[in-house]
């Protein structure tokens, strides 16, 4: 089983860090690349009691085909065929923060009752923040960078915690390249804000 487990961390590892690198490069692969990583972090999560995360991965799973179409197919104003960066708008600001909020909270009191789970708040609160950063990320917002860097701060003692040495290391390089990503698309940002505003709808 340890024998399993370690293969299932470097595993996850490798496609982890391969994914984060081509988001931040804006590069359409990540979202395969990303879903490979998710099978690998479900058994990975299953074994360590990380429930909420393991679930987490399924959803990711959903979400990376949905950016995958949405990268793919959504057309920005002469950009190509390929979706713009942008900033987020105060609604989907209010409405990811509430959809956060309830989600941590349901997460919480469902992990804590129904599981045995050691950690089931953090686990709730990464499991909202990476929901909702993947959202972002989805849809190209510059902000969904910060709700990564957030998940990121408390995923790396979390797995820590949990004995996921080598899943919390990845979780420090998930956070530099957050960062890089953060400053590329800032840089992508003001090209994209610029062009003419003549959408042409999905």
């Amino acid at each position: 089983m340890n024998w399993n487990l370690s293969w299932t961390e470097a595993l996850g590892f490798a496609t982890g860090a391969v994914c984060v690198w081509l988001v931040t490069r804006q590069h359409i692969a990540n979202w395969p690349v990303g879903i490979a990583n998710n099978v690998f972090f479900i058994v990975l999560f299953l074994q360590a009691g990380l429930y909420a995360d393991a679930g987490l991965q399924v959803v990711f799973i959903t979400l990376a085909a949905y950016g995958w179409w949405t990268w793919a197919h959504d057309r920005g104003p002469a950009t190509a065929g390929a979706l713009p960066v942008r900033r987020t708008t105060g609604a989907e600001w209010a409405w990811l923060t509430a959809a956060g909020v309830l989600a941590t909270a349901a997460l919480t009191l469902l992990l804590d009752r129904v599981t045995d789970s050691t950690v089931p708040f953090w686990d709730a609160l990464t499991t909202a923040l990476s929901l909702t950063a993947t959202y972002g990320q989805c849809r190209k917002l510059l902000e969904s960078w910060w709700l990564w860097i957030a998940a990121d701060l408390v995923y790396i003692p979390m797995y820590a915690y949990k004995g996921l040495y080598l899943t919390s290391l990845l979780y420090v390089g998930f956070l530099c390249l957050c960062v890089a990503g953060l400053l590329g698309w800032r840089r992508a940002l003001p090209a994209a804000v610029s062009r003419p505003a003549t959408a042409v709808a999905a």
